[in-house]
């Protein structure tokens, strides 16, 4: 028994760093801005603020504090229930 829980216990503790390894900021993209105030939770590409480590974590839609690679020059034409979206952080 005591060797069951601590197999789970480690492989708890393997996935949590693996998920934490694979949360950084998304890859560059080729003709696309980053657009604060316009993802939706959990599809941001980075910089989602307090309490989150990077791309997909964020906990609210069109958070100010997270951005999504949009087509290049619509993000500050793009409407959420928040206003605009922005090229800088709000």
């Amino acid at each position: 028994m005591k060797n069951v829980v601590s197999a789970a216990l480690a492989g708890s503790l393997a996935l949590a760093l693996a998920s934490a390894a694979h949360a950084g900021p998304a890859a560059p993209q080729a003709g696309a801005d980053k657009c604060y105030g316009v993802s939706l939770a959990g599809k941001n590409d980075c910089a989602a603020g307090a309490g989150t480590s990077c791309a997909g974590t964020s906990k609210v839609d069109y958070d100010a504090h997270a951005w999504k690679y949009v087509a290049k020059g619509t993000c500050e034409s793009m409407t959420t229930p928040n206003g605009k979206g922005s090229l800088t952080q709000m």
